[in-house]
C-alpha cells in the first residue's frame, strides 16, 4: 500500500483533471482525497474520497495544509496555498502541469501580487486561457513524474 497521499484543492479543479486522477489513484492504488466546500461526486473505489469541509474563505485551504505530509503531493492552483505546502514539504502540481516547489514559489508569489494590483487598478484584464488538451498532457505526465517517484512505498 502507499504511503503517500494525493490532496486536491478541488473547488476549482477541473473535471479533466479530477478525472485522470481517478484513473492514476486507482492504477497506482495512492489514496486521493478531494476537499471542497460543495460536495464532490467521486467514483466508488478504496483509494479515492471526498471531503465537503465548510463554507467560507480558505477552508477547504486550511484542512489540506493541516493533513499534508512530507511527500505528499497536492494539487492546486492557489499560488499562497502552494507556498504553505511546500513549507510543509509536500509537492505541488497545478491544474495545468506546472510544479511549484522552493525554487519558485517566491517567485510565483511576487507575479501573483503584481497581477492583484494591476487587476486592482484596472490596469489588466481577463484571466487564464480555457484548459486545452496541451495543458492536460502537461497535468499528466507531470503525474506521472510523482508517481514514479513517490507512487509506491
Amino acid at each position: 500500500m502507499s504511503k503517500h497521499t494525493i490532496w486536491v484543492d478541488a473547488d476549482a479543479c477541473p473535471n479533466p483533471i479530477k478525472e485522470t486522477l481517478f484513473k492514476a489513484a486507482n492504477r497506482i492504488e495512492i489514496e486521493l482525497i478531494l476537499v471542497a466546500n460543495h460536495y464532490i461526486k467521486v467514483p466508488p473505489s478504496k483509494w479515492i474520497s471526498s471531503i465537503q469541509v465548510e463554507s467560507g474563505f480558505d477552508v477547504a485551504d486550511d484542512y489540506i495544509v493541516s493533513k499534508i505530509a512530507k511527500d505528499d503531493l497536492a494539487i492546486t492552483s492557489d499560488i499562497p496555498l502552494a507556498a504553505e505546502i511546500i513549507d510543509k514539504g509536500a509537492h505541488v502540481i497545478s491544474a495545468r502541469g506546472d510544479i511549484f516547489d522552493k525554487t519558485n514559489i517566491k517567485q510565483k508569489l511576487n507575479m501573483r501580487d503584481f497581477m492583484d494590483t494591476m487587476r486592482s487598478s484596472g490596469e489588466h484584464s481577463g484571466g487564464q486561457a480555457a484548459m486545452n488538451a496541451k495543458d492536460k498532457q502537461s497535468f499528466a505526465n507531470a503525474l506521472d513524474r510523482y508517481l514514479a517517484k513517490y507512487g509506491k512505498s
